[in-house]
């Protein structure tokens, strides 16, 4: 029996490997044996005949691949690499890399090419919640733990759909339901999460500021701040209570699309709980205003005390498996490495640990910005940014004028690859080792299951060639994950405040370790001057509003059994009793106007690109919203390519589009 961990979503459960066959890891604290129908089907992705198995070169987009050798391949890309300044390459990560992937990658582009474009596609979902933890906490972390909500009396999940996203640990909340915590769900659809909620506010879009804004308001208003917390923990508490003092609360109420009784039925509970947990995911982050929200959120648990105590908290939802190990690393172009960013002191200690000099310290291309940067060399490692950036178009004919794009994947149908030149197979989930942190800092290893597929390497070993290739081969020299692990454990002491350096390698997929957990205890933040900040924001509308031509607001998500564009899940062994790819949910008085059936083909359309779906003629979600799922590999034809401009992140959920029938 071998014990490992899934690979999907960041909630990280255990898994054991029996001959042919997966299960719950029993043992294992996060998901005590249970497992979703993704995480059960991992060995199905293996099997899979859209894996790729060689690398394939071309000369141009339009000419067929050809099977080529894992020498040549290099020789070709590190050809480039040296012909090219280093302000135009750039390295689009992702967080299915484990941490050792994501390290070396990493060292390589921001220590030794010198170059900071080096990003990952956490900066489409995660980025936001980044910033925001940054800006409030003093640091990217996560200041509790998923089993905290067996503490808590109430839990709110504001723009987060757990039971199709999260899906063991929805589960585990309506467990702790039983033993009396109570759910309100903020989702301006009636999700599968909403059907176990004790309230739903079935808000407007784009209105989350006014809601937890107001939420603020009551706090100050009713004497609910907790002051001697605020005191001692807490900045700019004066300057927010006067902002508070002159805000519109009809106004924001109304912008909310919820009733005064809706608010107050909603708020008598709030105000009766002892013990707050407010967790989030996409429905935040996703907005020209992500950054924003976030903060109005922390807010809230900052004005009242309800931080860094049991059952308390704001809890940030991870959707990738290990995007919190790649944030941790140094994955983002706007930071160096182990949270450290590139001030001089930060800059001087990467260059002592990696023997470098001339560190840049100016951030990098996000991952938003790289297909706009007239880059010469482009690597994709893991992810597929033609399918997932916003405004599809633009994007296509952006990557069409980069020279060299280099795809690194483990399966052959991706969105991206119709625009690569290099195709390098990489090992994927089971066939490779590495550690992941989960969405709760929680440390544990990918274990191999079976042997990996001839002529496919791990990401790493990958990069290492490229790396070795440029003529660093004594600081890439690396022959295990483990050694990887332990020279980034290393690096690790140059942050104060993350003790990875204390997990054991080789214990990790028996005993996951959590890191950070020094910092709960002491209930020290990680500002300078070890005090939280508050941040007042306001709903500035920035986002793109509905209009006659285009009257409805496109709202997107995950399904509970696919995972992104379906390369993994997306099987004819497995679609048996899965959800359809391809639906778009309108409302049944919407559906009546416009003469639509349930089931009618429709055309969706927006100002920048349109596509084909099928009507879900519902009462779920409310008048003028519509939501496609992300499995539909055309969604992002239509949405819109503005950013939140500090974590630059889409704003995903706000698109206006029109729907035709398609006669």
């Amino acid at each position: 029996m071998i014990k490992s961990v899934c690979g999907y979503c960041g909630v990280g459960c255990g898994l054991e490997f029996d001959e042919s066959k997966l299960l719950g890891d029993v043992a294992y604290p996060v998901n005590e044996g249970k497992v979703c129908s993704k995480g059960v089907s991992e060995l199905v992705s293996i099997q899979t005949p859209t894996r790729l198995l060689r690398p394939m070169m071309r000369d141009t987009i339009d000419s067929e691949f050809k099977i080529s050798s894992w020498e040549k391949s290099i020789q070709n890309i590190v050809s480039k690499i040296k012909q090219s300044k280093k302000d135009k390459v750039g390295f689009y990560l992702s967080g299915q890399l484990l941490t050792e992937d994501y390290y070396i990658a990493n060292k390589l582009g921001k220590g030794f090419l010198k170059t900071n474009n080096v990003d990952t596609n956490s900066r489409t979902c995660m980025s936001s919640a980044v910033v925001a933890y940054k800006k409030s906490l003093g640091a990217d972390f996560v200041p509790l733990r998923m089993k905290d909500i067996n503490k808590a009396n109430l839990l709110i999940l504001a723009g987060a759909n757990t039971a199709e996203a999260h899906v063991v640990f929805h589960n585990k909340i309506k467990k702790a339901k039983k033993q009396g915590l109570q759910v309100v769900v903020i989702d301006p659809r009636y999700t599968d999460t909403a059907k176990i909620a004790d309230i739903h506010l079935a808000v407007k879009p784009g209105s989350d500021i006014d809601l937890f804004n107001l939420i603020s308001k009551r706090i100050i208003d009713e004497c609910l701040v907790d002051e001697e917390f605020i005191n001692s923990h807490v900045n700019n508490y004066d300057l927010l209570v006067n902002k508070f003092k002159r805000v519109p609360v009809t106004k924001m109420l109304k912008r909310t699309g919820l009733t005064k009784e809706e608010f107050e039925k909603f708020w008598l509970l709030y105000k009766n709980s002892p013990n707050i947990i407010t967790a989030w995911t996409m429905g935040l982050n996703q907005s020209v205003q992500g950054v924003d929200k976030n903060l109005a959120l922390i807010n809230t648990h900052l004005l009242t005390g309800k931080i860094f105590k049991e059952g308390n908290g704001p809890l940030s939802l991870t959707g990738q498996p290990n995007a919190m190990g790649g944030r941790e690393v140094g994955g983002l172009s706007t930071m160096l490495a182990v949270h450290l960013g590139f001030d001089e002191e930060s800059i001087k200690k990467v260059e002592e640990f990696w023997g470098v000099k001339g560190i840049s310290n100016k951030p990098g291309l996000t991952a938003t910005q790289m297909l706009e940067a007239n880059l010469e060399v482009l690597i994709v490692c893991h992810t597929d940014p033609i399918y997932h950036l916003p405004n599809r178009n633009k994007m296509e004919e952006l990557i069409k004028e980069i020279p060299l794009v280099i795809e690194i994947n483990a399966y052959e149908n991706s969105e991206t690859s119709k625009f690569a030149h290099i195709k390098l197979p990489a090992a994927p989930w089971g066939e490779k080792e590495g550690t992941q942190t989960n969405l709760d800092r929680t440390i544990t290893k990918q274990e191999k299951l079976t042997r990996t597929s001839i002529d496919c390497k791990a990401d790493w070993e990958i990069f290492q060639l490229i790396a070795q290739g440029l003529g660093f081969k004594k600081d890439f020299n690396f022959s295990h994950p483990k050694e990887i692990f332990e020279e980034y454990q290393e690096m690790t002491k140059l942050n104060s405040y993350m003790d990875i350096y204390e997990a054991n390698y080789d214990e990790l997929n028996s005993e996951p370790f959590i890191w950070g957990e020094k910092i709960v205890e002491n209930k020290e933040f990680l500002t300078k001057n070890k005090k939280a900040n508050l941040f007042f924001v306001e709903n500035k509308l920035l986002s793109e509003k509905a209009s006659l031509e285009y009257p409805f607001i496109l709202l997107t998500g995950r399904t509970r059994d696919q995972w992104h564009s379906g390369t993994k899940t997306n099987l004819p062994r497995t679609l048996l009793k899965f959800k359809e790819l391809n639906f778009c949910e309108i409302n049944s008085e919407d559906a009546n106007s416009l003469d639509i059936k349930n089931g009618d083909e429709i055309i969706v359309k927006s100002k920048r690109g349109e596509l084909i779906s099928y009507a879900q003629v519902v009462e779920t979600i409310k008048k003028g919203t519509i939501f496609i799922p992300v499995s539909n590999r055309d969604m992002n034809y239509l949405t819109n390519d503005i950013y939140d401009k500090e974590s630059l992140e889409p704003d995903y959920n706000h698109s206006a589009v029109k729907i035709e029938k398609r006669i």
